[in-house]
């Protein structure tokens, strides 16, 4: 494992790695504590030097499909309206988290489009001074009749999820999800400029893992990047992921075996795909290895979840209480503080190498 590992930390970061771990569980029940006071003159940055500015959110835990490696097909306790934020609060934080350094929203779930307001938000969240780029990832079952609002709303690009180009199948991992409306949704997309265009594809062994040279294919005629994205032991379907994960190297080396080499296009500062391009293909590949070859060491992200807490690290529980300052009567720079500190305080990175899983949220509560 290289020294970008999950779990490895810098070696020049004692210090930070001890301060750390004086508040690595500060919590929803803890942040009434007094925080330490921060410079506002300047980006927030972590305790190892990353400057923390993409801030996905979870607009909502609820979702019209039920996928199979997000959500248990039964039991499913979804939060009651009064904990979640209004959109007041939300656009409250999200002014304060411009003013900290946050540049490059997400919009995600559960189903970012099953909010009845996403087009007026999207419009109140592009006029927020020090937001510069605001994307979504969604399911595609509602885009194709919203695209061009959308986009005219202010949103820049969208991720689409699409797991497998066989109907039948499709609707297996989805648990009933239609896969021409998510593909009506694609083209939708496509035409009104919500571009550069993702697909986001989870593979998982056994279900879909034989369609990876298929999805590929997309590519050839398309530009757009279609991300294979190992599957991830979240509370609620870790039994999925437990035999399901397959390695982002045995993915190239099937697709090599069907397409010869592919070349490597590398891989962005903080983004966390590595790509590809298959020999003379309009679109590229992306392999999105949480599990198996992680990027933690140019991280630049943090969640906010649909009640408010920032969830500092997608494989990992701290999280921080914002809803709950906000409802206590916090002023606007108390809200800032508290984002920059949740910022300093966020982890190295995933604690999978200690054996130590996540069971305080599911996927479908952080949005990926």
């Amino acid at each position: 494992m290289n020294e970008h590992a999950i779990g490895t930390q810098p070696a020049s970061s004692a210090a930070s790695i001890a301060f750390f771990e004086r508040v690595n569980h500060i919590t929803a029940e803890t942040t009434h504590a007094p925080i330490p006071t921060y410079a506002t003159d300047a980006p927030a940055h972590d305790s190892f030097g990353r400057r923390i500015d993409y801030l996905r959110i979870s607009l909502t835990d609820r979702c019209n499909m039920r996928c199979v490696y997000c959500m248990p097909e039964q039991g499913m306790q979804f939060m009651p309206r009064p904990e979640l934020l209004t959109t007041d609060e939300l656009l409250r934080i999200l002014h304060a988290a411009a003013r900290a350094g946050f540049r490059k929203i997400r919009l995600t779930g559960g189903e970012p489009m099953l909010r009845r307001d996403i087009v007026e938000l999207i419009g109140a969240v592009k006029a927020i001074p020090g937001i510069e780029h605001i994307a979504m990832t969604t399911n595609g079952l509602r885009l194709k009749s919203a695209a061009g609002a959308l986009k005219a709303a202010g949103l820049d690009r969208v991720n689409v999820s699409i797991d497998s180009l066989d109907p039948v199948r499709f609707r297996f991992m989805t648990r009933g999800g239609k896969l021409d409306d998510v593909w009506s949704g694609i083209q939708a997309a496509q035409a009104v400029g919500l571009t550069p265009l993702k697909l986001n594809a989870v593979v998982v062994r056994g279900l879909n893992d034989h369609e990876v040279v298929n999805l590929a294919a997309l590519t050839l005629h398309n530009n757009w990047e279609f991300r294979f994205i190992e599957v991830m032991p979240l509370t609620g379907v870790a039994g999925v992921a437990q035999d399901g994960v397959v390695s982002t190297a045995e993915l190239i080396e099937r697709l090599e075996a069907a397409y010869g080499p592919l070349a490597s296009l590398g891989q962005s500062h903080s983004d966390p795909a590595r790509r590809y391009r298959i020999a003379g293909a309009a679109g590229t590949l992306g392999f999105i290895s949480s599990v198996t070859d992680p990027f933690c060491s140019t991280c630049n992200r943090m969640r906010l979840t649909a009640d408010g807490r920032l969830h500092l690290c997608l494989l990992r529980d701290n999280e921080v209480d914002l809803r709950g300052l906000l409802r206590r009567g916090a002023s606007d720079a108390d809200l800032e503080q508290l984002i920059r500190h949740a910022v300093m305080i966020k982890p190295w990175g995933h604690g999978l190498p200690d054996g130590v899983l996540p069971t305080l949220r599911g996927m479908s509560q952080l949005g990926g």
